[in-house]
């Protein structure tokens, strides 16, 4: 009949249109026709280039099935009708997957267009059954490893609608939700089919990234404000949007390389901006930890850098807001592998510092406007700006302990050129605007995060740890006029020179019974630090005294010298040390009791009671016996006549303080004498003992504002036996005095000076320095006649005789000088 031999429809259509034909049963019902399907599998194995039109002609069928589904046929059919075109459509997907998953061949190429124009007809519908189907049959198609690239397939589309899936408002809650995972599992499978795709890096562009992790975000955020408001519904994790979408987060994350980590992060940044989720801030940093702990390493610093650049943007925003960013930095510095935080610290770190002074300006600034308004409002801002500048500091200190320590030294030389010093310039932070007391809040900010900066801080050598440039202005800032700032330099010296960790069982001042029941550990001091001690002790010592005769201190000054001195004991004494620190520690004693500057009682009593436990641990420490049985009979004494010399009776509350300290009183304090006696007696050079301890004065005077406590010039002379001082003494007038102190330009001047000498003595004839000599020992022998009643005669000589051998007329004869003194004789 005409029937049978019409190509549309008899036996003389093609064979491929009948085989896909056959696997369509009369009854939608019963589903794909399996022995049918097997044919036109093996079918399009056997000819693989047929592959291509069986997937146009499935496509048609399906597109034809869509389009009725869509519309329907009539209006009181529709139902069936849709209903019947929407199992065809399930069988022809059906159909494609199991032809997909059989056919590797190259011939493929043309055959996924039709899979994937199918695919995007099925996702453009409106009904989420054909859109949850669409997805499912993408998601198998991802999961195929193709033997071939391609180079011409985009995913622009899929990544568009997928996107918009993420973000379905259906009306119905279980729709809702089926659509949203559908959507994820979709990005999922974009993602696994073109990351590791070279020829689909445009994956990682912006474009696609500001669909992408948007529409992740979106779902683990309504997660969060799901379980906040009603209790957890059971869903398990594949059909949970959340943890769909954190998975897949997850996995863009860990597949990011080096130069796609700015187009990761960025969105999520820009995200958290346009929901206002930097306060409260607790999914920003849920989010960053995922970030930190499933991108390389290596690529750390590349987030850090984002959330400080972020920061940057946000300086003039809230406090509440810009410290949510800084708390969620702390996160990923915490979260950052030790080493891994870049090459660009410094930059970090100033950064970090130039915030912490917005802060701190801005919380000046408000104090200065509010002075007459509400004190509730300005209260709140005033915390609010609190909670930056504690989130900056920390954010230091945890960034500071993940560096290796040379860059962390590195980085505390930077933060202490930062801390601004009266009388230096400090070009970084610009505190001339900010007063007295907005420069007292951004040194003691500074101070707290070098404490945090040195924490665990373990240098091989105290040379490395405290070098004269970060060293000199850490002193300068403790003879400030402020207590706090004080002891903040005090715990930053403790963490320096505490390489042992023996700070914490020297926590408070006290006078302990038995040092070795402390378990201190120490080693022996190195040729490094014995040359430090003698370059730099001067000035370590110069620091404790002076700290001590401050009217404003309190219990935790004296117990963070009182720590100091045992640190200093422990990880740098030898024998000279030894003698330095008693020295100290005597001198410490003779200035509470003469008192001259007029100090409180509590002050001196403390000081006092400092050098007791300080007495008391080291001569425990050096295990001296003549000297532990000295300190011991003071202590005692005190116990029993003046309890409040001792720190466990001062420091108590509400403790008697006497009106006059007794000085003829001898028992109750150290005895130099005895103190001499007892080391003597072990080995100690005890001549330096009788020298009383004077702290020199130094340039670090002028660099602080505090009142002068050089009131008076001491010169100490130091009186060798059967030995003249090499330059006599001159006359002690103002203007030596001034020049004394004031040594600006001396080192330049002696340079020079030598200079001169050196050449004038590599160039001059020899005639005229053999004058030069003599004229000098002529002026020197008209000076001793002037001074003393001198008279000059001839050398002995060794035989006997007068006569000398021959030379040069300056060398002829050595002169032997007989200076008279009223009791003495030297020759």
């Amino acid at each position: 009949s005409v029937v049978g031999v019409c190509g549309c429809c008899g036996p003389l259509r093609p064979r491929y249109k009948r085989l896909v034909d056959n696997i369509f049963p009369e009854d939608p019902k019963d589903g794909l026709v399996k022995a049918d399907m097997e044919k036109l599998t093996f079918y399009a194995v056997s000819a693989p280039e047929k592959l291509d039109r069986i997937g146009a002609y499935l496509a048609e069928r399906l597109s034809r099935d869509v389009v009725r589904h869509r519309y329907g046929w009539l209006r009181e059919n529709a139902h069936c009708s849709s209903s019947l075109s929407l199992r065809y459509v399930v069988i022809a997907m059906e159909a494609l997957d199991q032809l997909l998953m059989a056919c590797h061949s190259q011939s493929i190429k043309p055959f996924v267009e039709s899979f994937l124009h199918m695919v995007a007809k099925l996702l453009e519908s409106r009904e989420p059954d054909l859109q949850v189907l669409g997805t499912n049959s993408f998601v198998k198609f991802a999961n195929i490893e193709e033997d071939t690239p391609s180079y011409h397939r985009r995913y622009d589309f899929f990544v568009s609608q997928f996107s918009a899936m993420c973000h379905s408002t259906h009306e119905d809650p279980e729709t809702r939700t089926r659509i949203r995972v559908a959507g994820i599992k979709g990005l999922q499978g974009v993602v696994r089919k073109t990351v590791n795709d070279e020829l689909q890096a445009i994956i990682w562009e912006p474009q696609h990234m500001d669909k992408l992790i948007p529409s992740m975000l979106f779902n683990m955020q309504d997660n969060e404000d799901a379980d906040s408001q009603s209790p957890a519904t059971g869903v398990s994790g594949e059909e949970n949007p959340a943890s769909l979408a954190e998975s897949c987060f997850r996995e863009l994350l860990g597949r990011a390389a080096y130069g796609n980590m700015n187009n990761a992060v960025r969105p999520v940044l820009v995200h958290l901006d346009n929901h206002r989720l930097w306060d409260p801030n607790e999914f920003a940093v849920s989010c960053f930890r995922i970030i930190m702990y499933s991108i390389q390493a290596q690529h750390s610093h590349h987030v850090i850098q984002q959330v400080l650049n972020h920061l940057d943007t946000h300086s003039k925003n809230t406090p509440r807001v810009r410290a949510g960013i800084v708390q969620v930095l702390l996160e990923t510095v915490a979260i950052a592998a030790k080493g891994s935080v870049g090459p660009t610290v410094l930059e970090v770190f100033n950064t970090l510092l130039k915030h912490l002074r917005v802060s701190v300006d801005c919380e000046l600034g408000d104090s200065r406007r509010n002075s007459g308004s509400s004190i509730s409002s300005f209260r709140n801002r005033d915390s609010d700006e609190r909670i930056v500048q504690n989130a900056i500091i920390q954010t230091i200190g945890f960034f500071g302990g993940n560096l290796p320590d040379y860059q962390r030294a590195e980085v505390m030389m930077f933060i202490m050129g930062k801390v601004p010093v009266y009388g230096t310039p400090c070009h970084t932070l610009d505190t001339a605007k900010m007063g007295h007391q907005g420069t007292k809040r951004i040194q003691t900010m500074l101070l707290s995060s070098l404490i945090m900066v040195t924490s665990g801080f373990k240098c091989k050598t105290m040379s490395a740890g405290l070098p004269a440039a970060f060293l000199e202005p850490l002193c300068s800032i403790s003879l400030m006029e402020d207590a706090e700032l004080r002891q903040l330099v005090l715990e930053i010296l403790h963490n320096i020179i505490d390489r042992h960790d023996n700070r914490a069982k020297l926590r408070g001042i006290r006078i302990i019974p038995n040092v070795a029941a402390l378990k201190i550990k120490r080693e022996k001091i190195s040729k490094q630090d014995v040359g430090f001690m003698k370059k730099h002790g001067q000035q370590l010592y110069r620091h404790i005294y002076l700290g001590c005769k401050e009217e404003d201190n309190v219990q935790k000054n004296f117990e963070l010298l009182f720590t100091a001195l045992a640190l200093i004991t422990i990880e740098l004494a030898n024998e000279d040390v030894v003698i330095d620190v008693i020295r100290l520690s005597l001198a410490l004693q003779d200035m509470a009791l003469v008192n001259e500057e007029n100090l409180p009682m509590f002050c001196r009593c403390g000081i006092l009671s400092l050098v007791a436990a300080y007495m008391n641990f080291l001569s425990q420490m050096i295990a001296n016996p003549g000297l532990c049985q000295h300190v011991s009979k003071v202590i005692e004494l005190r116990n029993l006549e003046a309890p409040y010399l001792l720190p466990e009776h001062v420091f108590r509350e509400k403790c008697p303080l006497p009106a006059a300290l007794q000085s003829e009183d001898r028992g109750v304090y150290f005895s130099v004498c005895e103190v001499s006696e007892a080391l003597g007696g072990s080995g100690y050079n005890v001549e330096r003992l009788c020298v009383p301890y004077v702290p020199q004065v130094t340039d670090e005077d002028r660099l602080t504002r505090r009142k002068s406590f050089v009131d008076t010039v001491s010169l100490q002379v130091d009186i060798l036996s059967n030995s003249l001082p090499d330059k006599l003494a001159e006359e002690i007038t103002f203007e030596t005095l001034k020049k004394a102190i004031d040594t600006t330009g001396l080192e330049e001047q002696e340079r020079e000076r030598r200079r001169q000498v050196m050449e004038k003595f590599q160039k001059a004839p020899f005639e005229e320095i053999a004058a030069h000599c003599e004229s000098k020992n002529n002026m020197l022998h008209d000076r001793l006649a002037q001074i003393f009643e001198l008279t000059i005669r001839p050398p002995p000589s060794p035989s006997g005789s007068s006569s000398v051998t021959s030379g040069p007329a300056p060398y002829q004869s050595v002169p032997v000088y007989e200076i008279k003194f009223p009791d003495l004789c030297v020759y």
